[in-house]
């Protein structure tokens, strides 16, 4: 990324940085007039243009206009094709100021930064329809004859507008929405309006979108197909560039188009396999809207109960204040927080019979009432003790599938054991085992310092198998092959040892044998 020039954006930090910013303003306005040179007297004019009441001194203009010269905002130069009959006159009136291209640049960020905090951002159905009918134009004007060539450059700036518009628009609602789904807000009734009406513009948004999107991807293929080179050819010669000193713009406008192209395609149909950006905003629409009914729910629950835990507590904290004295906050305490629903109440005698209906319940023995009663409020019970299940079958199947585990790993070993350094592709195609086993070792010995030899050494966690790893002598590439895929990178030069396993080799054999018969 390019580094801005300290010095361009100074004016907004310093002490009448509204005075400066009025200035640029000013020469912007003069700019879209096509007056590239403003004296004094006409930046004076042009500052009232753009809403500058307050007075401004001649000390203080000439002050402020010499500051962005000396930020290489703005330019000057003397006009001598002036007639001035006093030194005051020549003063004011010989000096003439103009933008520099770090003054638009600085001008044109700062409008666009006050645009984006202004903005809200928006989801609008439309603007797909838009990219739509911009490709169909593309693809039925590529047949056309060379007369269309300019036609070809303004539809293609529209598509680019478009497709501007779609990802700042999206993006900026993306971030208000993702701040409204953070928020609590103040005023129930305004926050719970605000979130349903967001719900009703997103469902609203989403119907058709999978259409939408899937019409533009067909629209993209169709243009590809009629090659797109060729037609950004044409619109190069459409856009009449004009001509310049030092490096020709074609090759950079060109690159500029290739670069919104991949953002069309990365957005509807992109060639590496990922997910369109369409349909992650399908899926963030509809987590949302499940987000903000949640939220909504919420909100109204809360709305038809007389009285919540938090108005609870609050009306509690009032009672703790307003307590005279401390043996009140005590009794206020145990009132409030040792109060427990009587859940043994339920309970009897384990033989009832043996406690006379003549004494009262008080003379009575006392009911036993178990802590896991108290604690969980459930009741202990007793029955059959269960059977002890038999677990030699389980015991069985795990020791035979260690032994398969340890047959493959031994095979694994055998197979990659080098005699000497070999390069990776001279491996060629492999078991997915074996090959998850060769993925562990070179990750071992990347992830391990290079010693004094320039050698990565790594070895298992057991300590059977040693890799020492060397770069690549050439910048050739390898492809390993398993069944389940295959993996591109640097043909490494590896040295693996490793200990046989006794008689682990024949049985791994046997049981991949089994398994494909």
């Amino acid at each position: 990324m390019r580094r801005v020039p300290p010095e361009m954006f100074r004016f907004t930090t310093v002490e009448r940085s509204d005075l400066y910013g009025a200035v640029l303003d000013a020469f912007g306005v003069a700019g879209e007039h096509l007056e590239t040179a403003l004296g004094l007297d006409t930046v004076r004019v042009r500052l009232r243009g753009v809403g500058w009441a307050a007075a401004v001194e001649d000390e203080e203009l000439h002050e402020a206009l010499r500051k962005l010269v000396q930020w290489e905002l703005l330019d000057v130069v003397h006009n001598h094709a002036e007639n001035h009959r006093t030194a005051e006159e020549y003063e004011r009136r010989d000096l003439q100021y103009s933008l520099t291209r770090r003054g638009e640049a600085a001008l044109a960020g700062v409008r666009h930064a006050l645009e984006v905090l202004a903005s809200t951002g928006a989801l609008q159905t439309a603007v797909l329809e838009a990219v739509a009918d911009r490709l169909d134009e593309l693809c039925v004007l590529s047949g056309e004859p060379a007369s269309a060539d300019r036609r070809i450059f303004s539809t293609l700036r529209e598509l680019e507008g478009h497709l501007d518009a779609l990802v700042e628009n999206t993006k900026a609602f993306n971030g208000e929405l993702q701040r409204l789904l953070r928020a609590e807000g103040a005023d129930l009734e305004v926050f719970r309006e605000v979130k349903a009406a967001t719900v009703a513009y997103l469902q609203e948004f989403l119907v058709n979108l999978d259409r939408r999107g899937q019409a533009v991807a067909a629209a993209v293929a169709r243009v590809e197909e009629q090659g797109i080179a060729v037609l950004r050819e044409r619109a190069l010669r459409g856009a009449e560039l004009p001509p310049v000193t030092g490096e020709d713009p074609a090759g950079g406008w060109l690159e500029s188009r290739r670069a919104r192209w991949a953002g069309l395609r990365a957005w509807f149909f992109p060639d590496d396999g990922a997910r369109p950006r369409i349909e992650q905003l399908h899926v963030i629409a509809r987590r949302a809207i499940v987000s903000l009914l949640q939220v909504l729910e919420r909100i109204n629950e809360s709305r038809r109960r007389s009285s919540s835990a938090v108005q609870d507590f609050r009306e509690l904290a009032r009672w703790f204040a307003a307590a005279p004295a401390e043996e009140d906050l005590r009794r206020l305490w145990s009132a409030a927080f040792g109060l427990g629903p009587a859940r043994h109440a339920h309970l009897a005698h384990p033989d009832p019979e043996l406690i006379p209906s003549s004494h009262s319940w008080s003379e009575a023995r006392p009911v036993e009432v178990s802590a896991l009663l108290r604690t969980s409020g459930r009741t202990e019970r007793f029955t059959r003790t269960a059977k002890v299940r038999d677990v030699a079958a389980v015991r069985a199947e795990r020791a035979e599938r260690a032994r398969a585990e340890r047959a493959e790993l031994a095979y694994a070993w055998q197979v990659l054991e080098t005699d000497g350094p070999v390069r990776l592709s001279s491996f060629g195609a492999m078991d997915p085992a074996v090959f998850d086993r060769l993925l562990d070792l070179l990750g071992r010995a990347l992830s391990a310092r290079p010693d004094a030899e320039g050698l990565r050494r790594a070895t298992t966690g057991d300590g059977r198998v040693e890799i020492a790893l060397a770069p690549p002598p050439d910048s050739r590439t390898v492809l390993l092959r398993t069944t389940k895929g295959s993996l591109a990178g640097p043909d490494y030069v590896v040295h693996i040892v490793a200990a046989r396993g006794d008689g682990a080799f024949p049985d791994y054999l046997a049981a991949q044998q089994e398994g494909a018969g």
